[in-house]
């Protein structure tokens, strides 16, 4: 990998990345995968973790892959995954710490995400609940910039759907669409999978 290679990308994702201000619940967003490790190529994707409101991990969700899809810009099984995001992980605050077992991989990436965009706050708690990895995370919001996920658009659709609504749509959520998660016909292998109503870690 070269600095310039991860820069152009970084570029890439700079301006993708701030769809989320869009999306209700998402409090923030960290950088994970390749792009986190140190091992980018040309043909990465962009993998993320999101973080979530209680009660609305899925909404947050299914949104984001609207969002992204709709831009064509969602990462999808067999296919050109290239500057596309894939939402990795999404976790509300009783979800933050990973689902064991841990292993060197796990540690490694988790000591390296990078915090984009978001509540700084709510960055903290996520990293330290994972205080697992056994040493500080390389980026712990000391002198990063984090991009805002405010907008008119984001608070109209939380004042609407933060209610008992919401709580309605997310349970509607959880019983449509976990059945279809990490399918293995469409992504070809059985994936590591973790599913309730506080996380989503594909």
């Amino acid at each position: 990998m070269t600095s310039d290679l991860w820069d152009r990308k970084w570029s890439v994702f700079e301006k993708r990345v701030r769809f989320f201000r869009y999306v209700p619940f998402v409090e923030f967003v960290l950088l994970a995968g390749s792009m986190a490790t140190g091992r980018v190529h040309s043909g990465s994707d962009f993998d993320v973790i999101l973080g979530t409101k209680e009660k609305r991990v899925w909404t947050a969700w299914l949104i984001s892959l609207f969002v992204f899809h709709i831009f064509g810009w969602r990462a999808r099984p067999g296919r050109d995954k290239k500057n596309k995001i894939n939402i990795s992980h999404v976790v509300s605050p009783n979800g933050y710490v990973l689902t064991p077992p841990y292993n060197e991989y796990w540690r490694n990436l988790y000591t390296r995400l990078i915090p984009v965009a978001g509540d700084k706050t709510k960055i903290s708690a996520f990293l330290h609940a994972n205080n697992w990895v056994g040493q500080r995370n390389k980026y712990d919001g000391d002198g990063v910039k984090l991009y805002s996920l405010n907008s008119f658009i984001k608070t109209v659709f939380e004042f609407f759907f933060g209610g008992h609504l919401g709580d309605w749509l997310e349970s509607f959520y959880i019983k449509m669409y976990s059945g279809r998660v990490g399918d293995p016909k469409k992504l070809g292998y059985k994936p590591r999978l973790v599913y309730n109503a506080d996380r989503l870690e594909m």
